[in-house]
């Protein structure tokens, strides 16, 4: 039998591959079948998510938050203004938002650029309103679009 496999190694790889698969099939794939079934994965939470942007208050919240920290993270030698809302918001369900925007930077000899950035930001206290103000209560997940300046 040693000698059978030395002189056919293909046939041991194609035996094996198929073991594989009908594991795969048999064992694996009925256990993921009843974990997504299940509601081990649910976030029960108000905040639908939505595929299309919209403007909410939330959305708002977030988009001052996401220019506040912007400005926090800057140099004090850059000016920068923001735009009064944003190109796009989309709630990602949640509490999770992703806020699309334009900031205008002026730099020390007075040129002005416009860049536009992303912004991810979460609120931490769910279906619980009283808090939103206070950035505290927010997670930055990140920003892009503006990483040279």
């Amino acid at each position: 039998m040693n000698n059978f496999f030395k002189k056919h190694p293909f046939l041991l790889l194609v035996g094996g591959l198929g073991l594989l698969i009908v594991f795969q099939r048999e064992a694996v794939m009925p256990l993921v079948t009843e974990v997504i079934k299940s509601d081990a994965f649910l976030v029960d939470s108000k905040d639908q998510g939505s595929q299309l942007p919209i403007s909410t208050e939330m959305t708002a919240i977030a988009f001052n938050h996401c220019n506040n920290y912007i400005k926090s993270e800057l140099d004090s030698d850059i000016s920068v203004t923001f735009t009064n809302k944003p190109v796009k918001a989309w709630s990602l369900g949640n509490y999770q938002f992703l806020i699309n925007a334009d900031i205008n930077i002026t730099d020390e000899s007075g040129n002005m650029t416009t860049k536009r950035y992303v912004c991810r930001i979460t609120y931490d206290k769910g279906d619980d309103q009283e808090g939103v103000l206070d950035f505290d209560n927010w997670t930055m997940v990140g920003v892009s679009g503006i990483d040279e300046i």
